[in-house]
Order: structure tokens, then C-alpha cells, then sequence
């Protein structure tokens, strides 16, 4: 190994910094628990989100990145190599949460970015090619659906104006007016006419796996395919004490059933499958009335995608019985449909060989969450980093991650990064 690589190889970042910055960005948006635990309610284009989004913009600038801002809200904050005319490494996440979120999904992946640039200027190190730091508008997808909006319209699988068009479920805002509201509706075009060299994320699990096989680090292999449909029901509102049971066209009687079916359906198909109702809207929500509409959301997950549509299929048959059966009118719209996408095989090794080489124990894992790093799979070699969550919470205020996991993720991102920024020109 020659002299410059060694010195390249010992590079560590500054774990205590890079929690500083975890917990300040925490601030803005807190949510504080009854036993001491707390998370963040920054839900995307809110004015907590701007506030955050205006912090990490002034950590960028003190950095000395170029910021550029996109038509959607995307930040990319970029380094500039030595050689200008080369593709930069990109990494990054999300900053917004969901609205009971905790203070780590998303954010380590940006915080841990700005961890690498402050190393990389510290000690004068100048990489071949530039690296940019992101972060991604509404990667949760819980204010504006669908989820991962921003990568997937940098990327170009949405377009612009319709993305701008969407409107909120909570609120009715339609997310074009709430970019420029905040600020934050840049002039830089998107999507981007260049891709990067190579994407790496960062990210804790959200799940319990490596904690319970003691594992430091996740090697990423790629993300499940999501399908996210809504569901509604209309029945008839009637008397609770008047109307008998078998005269009644229940819409509540039938999410009840719906859910209890997706339950049901991920055990006859096992394997990978997951499915969850997570949303249920109940109207007039009276306790002596007979629901005449309810809205719920079905999310089904598999990292096969024959299977997830075998799930879509089962469930969409379910639910034309079920409103046979029940005398309801039950419609569907999906929210969002992403195939299940394969990491870049030379990154995944690229992970995995520097967490080893590192002194750490490694995993091989999909993701069960949908993540910005799917999208950018499309546009560039990609590959994730996935750090132990405690007791496997997440999108839960009581998300947490011990300070030397931390450490060991962002030390591998900081070692892939160096890597790839030396990468010499590809033909």
C-alpha cells in the first residue's frame, strides 16, 4: 500500500460531532416522550421542515459546499474534486419525518454526509473526483404521496408538473404552493441531465435483525417492491340501536375484515411478504352511528415482485367479494408502486469488503423500507449502509441507535466515499 493510501485508509470521522449535529437538527420539530425519550414531527414543506432544511443548508455553506437547489426542493451541496470534468460521488437521505418519527431515519444519512466533508477538509484531502451531499424532498411520503417523491422526480420517473400538482391527504395543500412557500422551489432543473458516479446511503435498519444477531454492520443487497393502495368504502349510515345486523351495510365491519384478511394474506404466502393497514379514516366517527365511508391505506411488501402481485391480485379479488357480500360500493387507488430494485453488485462488495476490512461484523440484508437509494439505482451504481436500530424501532419517537454504531456506519460511508472518489474515468 503506498504512503498516500495509508493515510487515506486511517481516515475517521468525529462521532461527537456528527451527534451534535443529530441532536440539533432533532431540535427543530422535537417530540418529547414520557420516559425520556424523544423524536421529531417534521413533516415535508412544513415550517418545521423549512427550519430544518435551513439548518442543514447553513452547515453546508460553513463547509464551504456549493448549494444547489432543484424545482422540487432537492439539496445537493457539492465539493469539488480535482478534476471537475469527472461525475461526483453522491450520498445522502432524507431530513423529513414522519409525524411521530424518531430523530435518526433520514438524518444520519445527511448528518453523517457533512461528517465525511468536514473529515475530508480537515485533513486536506483533495479526491479525483467531487463529492455531493443530498438531501431529498418528502422521502416519507407521509404529508405528499408517494413516498421517495423527490428522488423519484430527480431520477425523471415522475414528472415534474405532477409531482408540483400533488395534494396533501392531511391538509389539502398542494405541494407546488408549499415549495414556494417555504422557499425552497429552486431554479436548478429537474431531473438532472447528469447523473452521479456512484450513490451510497447511509441509513439505521428500522428493523431488529442486526441487534439480534449482534451484527455491526448491514450490507445492503437492495429494497423491497412497494404497493401502497387506498381503499374505500361506502356503506349506509344508520341508527346503532335501531337498525338490525342483517339489514346493515357496514364500511366499518369491512376494514375490520380487510385487515384481519392482509394479515392472513401475508401468512398464506410467507416467504418475504409483509402487509399492514395503516391508515383508517371513519365517517360521520360517531359512537351510535353506523359509518357510512371509511378510507384506510393497504401497504403490501415483498422483495419478489411475482409474489407482490400475486398479494395485489388476492387482495383485489377479496375486495370485489367482500362488497358483493357486504352490499357496499368498495373502490381503489394506488397511492404508490415501486418494483423491488437490486443494488449494484460491485457496490454491495465494495460495502462489505471496507465494514470488513474495517474490523466489523457484516450481514447481507434487504431493506424492508423504501428508500431514496432505490431511485437513484435507476441513474447510477448505488449501494446502502445499514446501522443497528435498538430494540428494531423506528417511525417511533423511542428510535435510537448507540453512539458506536454510529461511529462504524459512518466510518465505512467515509472509506466507500474516499474509494469511489478515486475512482479513475469510466469510457
Amino acid at each position: 500500500m503506498m504512503a498516500g493510501e495509508s493515510r487515506l485508509h486511517d481516515l475517521r470521522i468525529d462521532v461527537d460531532r456528527l451527534l451534535r449535529r443529530i441532536d440539533a437538527l432533532g431540535e427543530i420539530g422535537r417530540i418529547d416522550g414520557p420516559n425520556g425519550e424523544w423524536g421529531n414531527a417534521r413533516l415535508a414543506l412544513t415550517d418545521t421542515d423549512r427550519a430544518g432544511r435551513d439548518l442543514v443548508v447553513t452547515w453546508m455553506r460553513d463547509l464551504g459546499l456549493d448549494v444547489a437547489i432543484d424545482a422540487l426542493g432537492n439539496v445537493v451541496g457539492t465539493r469539488e474534486g480535482a478534476d471537475r470534468t469527472l461525475a461526483p460521488v453522491m450520498v445522502g437521505s432524507h431530513i423529513d419525518t414522519v409525524g411521530t418519527g424518531g430523530r435518526f431515519d433520514g438524518n444520519l444519512g445527511v448528518l453523517a454526509g457533512l461528517e465525511v466533508i468536514e473529515t475530508l477538509a480537515r485533513h486536506d484531502v483533495v479526491t479525483e473526483r467531487g463529492v455531493q451531499v443530498a438531501f431529498f424532498t418528502d422521502e416519507e411520503g407521509a404529508r405528499f404521496a408517494p413516498d421517495m417523491l423527490g428522488s423519484l422526480v430527480y431520477v425523471g420517473g415522475l414528472a415534474l408538473e405532477e409531482a408540483l400538482d400533488i395534494v396533501a391527504a392531511d391538509d389539502g395543500a398542494r405541494l407546488g404552493d408549499e415549495l414556494e412557500r417555504i422557499g425552497y422551489a429552486g431554479p436548478v432543473p429537474c431531473p438532472h441531465p447528469a447523473a452521479p458516479h456512484a450513490y451510497v446511503e447511509l441509513h439505521i435498519e428500522q428493523g431488529p435483525i442486526l441487534e439480534a444477531e449482534g451484527v455491526t454492520i448491514g450490507v445492503v443487497e437492495g429494497v423491497q417492491g412497494i404497493s401502497w393502495t387506498e381503499v374505500v368504502i361506502v356503506g349506509q349510515s344508520a341508527h346503532a340501536g335501531t337498525t338490525p345486523m342483517r339489514l346493515r351495510h357496514d364500511p366499518v365491519y369491512c376494514a375490520g375484515v380487510i385487515a384481519a384478511y392482509v394479515r392472513d394474506l401475508t401468512r398464506t404466502l410467507g416467504h418475504d411478504q409483509v402487509g399492514t393497514v395503516g391508515r383508517v379514516d371513519v365517517y360521520p366517527n360517531l359512537v351510535n352511528v353506523v359509518a357510512s365511508r371509511v378510507v384506510l391505506t393497504v401497504d403490501l411488501r415483498n422483495t419478489d415482485e411475482s409474489m407482490l402481485q400475486e398479494a395485489e391480485r388476492r387482495l383485489g379479488t377479496f375486495l370485489e367479494e367482500l362488497s358483493l357480500d357486504e352490499g357496499v360500493e368498495i373502490s381503489t387507488r394506488s397511492l404508490a408502486r415501486f418494483e423491488p430494485v437490486a443494488f449494484d453488485a460491485r457496490m454491495v462488495d465494495r460495502v462489505e469488503s471496507t465494514a470488513q476490512r474495517l474490523g466489523h461484523s457484516t450481514r447481507r440484508m434487504p431493506s424492508g423500507a423504501g428508500h431514496d437509494a432505490q431511485m437513484l439505482a435507476r441513474i447510477c451504481p448505488t449501494a446502502m449502509i445499514f446501522t443497528p436500530s435498538v430494540n428494531g424501532l423506528s417511525h417511533n419517537i423511542a428510535e435510537f441507535t448507540e453512539a458506536s454504531d454510529i461511529a462504524a456506519g459512518a466510518n465505512v460511508l467515509l472509506q466507500v466515499v474516499v474509494d469511489l472518489a478515486q475512482d479513475a474515468p469510466t469510457d
